[in-house]
């Protein structure tokens, strides 16, 4: 992702998490942290053509990963997408040279815990409230061994 990006990113943003959107400075606040040698983030978009069709964010700290966000366009649902986003962030987390990844996910949001799940993330708690205004609880996971295979989605594009 690069600074380019904020704005088609900040609308499919919107589109899927109208209560809790991120801001564009929050984009810019985590871009600000992703480029050269100290760099401790990695964000990456998705394009279909000249469409945004996701975008993905890492963050790192000593030797914990956590995965900041995933976002695939509803008419890229269910073609691999979301894998192949979350398969770039493990492999970054495995560049920071992470033991662990954690993330939180919304407890209504089965789609997301399915994907994790398939990835080897396991439950481990709750955040009651975490998402905000809506007051929804956050699950939990984590997942101790960040390096996996990649997996190709004909059509799209990840660029960092």
């Amino acid at each position: 992702m690069r600074w380019w990006d904020i704005d088609a990113v900040f609308v499919l943003e919107k589109e899927l998490f109208p209560d809790d959107a991120w801001s564009r400075g929050m984009f810019w606040s985590e871009l600000a942290h992703a480029r050269g040698p100290l760099a401790t983030r990695r964000y990456v978009v998705a394009m279909d053509g000249d469409r945004l069709v996701g975008y993905a964010g890492l963050a790192a700290s000593g030797d914990l990963a956590d995965v900041q966000t995933i976002a695939v366009a509803r008419d890229h649902w269910g073609t691999g997408l979301g894998a192949r986003l979350l398969t770039d962030l493990l492999q970054a987390a495995t560049a920071f040279e992470c033991a662990e990844v954690m993330l939180e996910v919304r407890v209504d949001n089965t789609r997301a815990q399915k994907l994790y799940e398939r990835f080897g993330f396991e439950p481990i708690g709750f955040r009651r409230g975490y998402y905000q205004p809506g007051n929804v609880d956050a699950l939990v996971m984590r997942r101790t061994d960040p390096s996996t295979s990649a997996s190709g989605v004909q059509g799209t594009e990840i660029h960092g």
